[in-house]
């Protein structure tokens, strides 16, 4: 017998008990319980999120989550910087070229995280500019963005930040409105421990207020709607009432733990796998790294796609890859959502039997022991 483990960074493992909350028999999505499940779950999310501002829940992907925060914020023509560092710092560009905004993008080597001076650059250039989109953790690299500084720069130019926390929610650090974040967005099957089909998005007083007035077209998306409809615990459209169902009780776990001691696993875990990972001789890909996931740069001598292969087919290890131009160059291990101390312990120990199965020079068991350092102290 073989049992799989899931390490990607989008979907993650779900808990048992979410699971089985998943599993009973569907209810009406407009009666009382489902309304109360509504209601627990947007008074939750607001605590994950770190915001007094109500969540809107959406079921779509999170890639829904962002284009409806463009489409309630903005007008056609309106300025927006872009932060470009990844596949998902390029998404807010391509989201924004469909609604033919005025597009000034910051090109972000892949692996690094910007620098708010290119960020503070823009907006001095740009008077005009409406928003910045950015990225906590690019999932394509695994780097982290310093999105505090970047809620103070928008802030002084007047301008909204909008933020992708769409796989680090839950897992790195973010604090909504104590760091000036005007919208953030997030989705179910990453650090909230539930499968894909719904999506977040929160909007602060600003955001709220340059809602009223942008004009881009929007129907299923529109904000206003989720917020009546919120107000009387309830969705104007057909809610994933079983995923919301999953969601309740994933988010009833995390509130029980407390979000500081959430971020303190993450970190631990995250730590735990670099100090594991550079025990092996390889390197992390970015040079800030989030503790969502751990992106691995391989030599060229490893062919990254036959050893994800190897990884899954006789190890049981489902890894993530790189994306674009990093396919084959970079392996992706994610420890967030239902992970604990264990899981990275597994995690370095099958990169261990994986590399040495392709023939790379590592030290069986100093992986391991790196990892536990890391985890004792």
């Amino acid at each position: 017998m073989k049992k799989s483990r899931l390490y990607t960074p989008g979907p993650t493992p779900v808990p048992p008990q979410a699971t089985l909350a998943m599993a009973q028999p569907i209810d009406y999505h407009r009666g009382e319980a489902a309304s109360a499940v509504v209601r627990r779950c947007a008074d939750a999310l607001k605590t994950v999120f770190q915001t007094s501002s109500e969540v809107a829940i959406l079921t779509s992907s999170g890639t829904g989550a962002m284009e409806a925060a463009v489409v309630n914020l903005l007008s056609a023509g309106d300025k927006v910087v872009v932060v470009e560092s990844g596949k998902f710092g390029e998404r807010w560009g391509e989201i924004a070229d469909a609604y033919a905004l005025d597009v000034v993008r910051i090109a972000v080597e892949w692996g690094e995280s910007v620098g708010p001076a290119a960020v503070e650059r823009e907006l001095n250039r740009h008077a005009d500019v409406r928003a910045v989109f950015a990225t906590l953790c690019e999932t394509s690299t695994g780097a982290l963005h310093d999105i505090r500084a970047l809620g103070e720069l928008a802030r002084c130019a007047d301008a909204l930040l909008v933020v992708d926390a769409v796989s680090a929610l839950g897992a790195d650090e973010m604090r909504m409105d104590e760091w000036a974040v005007d919208a953030l967005v997030s989705c179910s099957q990453k650090g909230l421990m539930t499968p894909p089909g719904l999506a977040f998005l929160a909007l602060g007083p600003r955001a709220v207020e340059a809602s009223s007035s942008a004009a881009l077209p929007k129907f299923y998306f529109d904000y206003g709607k989720y917020m009546a409809n919120l107000a009387k615990d309830t969705t104007p459209y057909t809610p994933a009432i079983s995923l919301l169902y999953g969601l309740d009780v994933a988010l009833d776990s995390m509130m029980g733990e407390g979000i500081d001691a959430i971020y303190a696993r993450h970190a631990r875990i995250g730590r735990a796998t670099r100090e594991g990972v550079k025990a092996t001789g390889l390197s992390m890909f970015p040079r800030v790294p989030a503790n969502t996931l751990t992106s691995v740069r391989l030599p060229d001598t490893l062919d990254g796609k036959a050893l994800l292969r190897d990884l899954r087919a006789t190890h049981g290890m489902v890894f993530a890859g790189g994306q674009a131009h990093l396919a084959g160059r970079i392996v992706r291990i994610a420890h967030l959502g239902w992970m604990d101390d264990y899981d990275a312990l597994v995690a370095v120990a099958a990169l261990e039997r994986g590399l040495a199965g392709m023939g790379y020079p590592v030290a069986i068991g100093s992986a391991v022991q790196a990892a536990q350092v890391a985890l004792a102290t």
